[in-house]
């Protein structure tokens, strides 16, 4: 890992706006980051030990995944979720109540195997994107 710190002003390779930032910069592009999975059998709701893995909604008939209001599972805003439908059956997120969930398209994920993610923006606000069903 390389650090680099109070940058020369006059470097030609330092990008503009950067040339007096003392924070230090790591450089090291060689770190993996394992995502862990939390396997679903049925319809689930979001659980605070969610944020940062994968759900993979491993169902064989239509099931819904839900998000909680905050007040129910307080996830910090900036939380990311991934979600796999995994199973034949199609899965469906579902806003909880007082939640809203943003998308230019449907809630509905696309078939198996198909992956989206949802990322909280806001205090009962989440925007999902991937691969859902393009609305009618």
């Amino acid at each position: 890992m390389t650090n680099v710190t109070n940058w020369d002003a006059g470097d030609p390779h330092v990008p503009a706006g950067f040339e007096t930032w003392g924070q230090a910069i790591s450089t090291d592009v060689d770190a993996v980051v394992a995502i862990a999975v939390n396997v679903q059998a049925a319809s689930y709701t979001l659980a605070l030990t969610d944020a940062g893995k994968s759900v993979e909604m491993n169902v064989a008939t239509a099931n819904n995944l839900t998000v909680p209001p905050n007040s129910a599972v307080a996830f910090p805003v900036g939380t990311i979720v991934e979600v796999c439908q995994v199973g034949a059956g199609q899965t469906t997120v579902v806003a909880g109540a007082g939640v809203t969930v943003r998308t230019p398209e449907t809630l509905v994920v696309t078939g198996q195997w198909s992956t989206v993610s949802l990322r909280k923006r806001a205090t009962d606000e989440w925007v999902l994107a991937g691969d859902v069903e393009v609305a009618a």
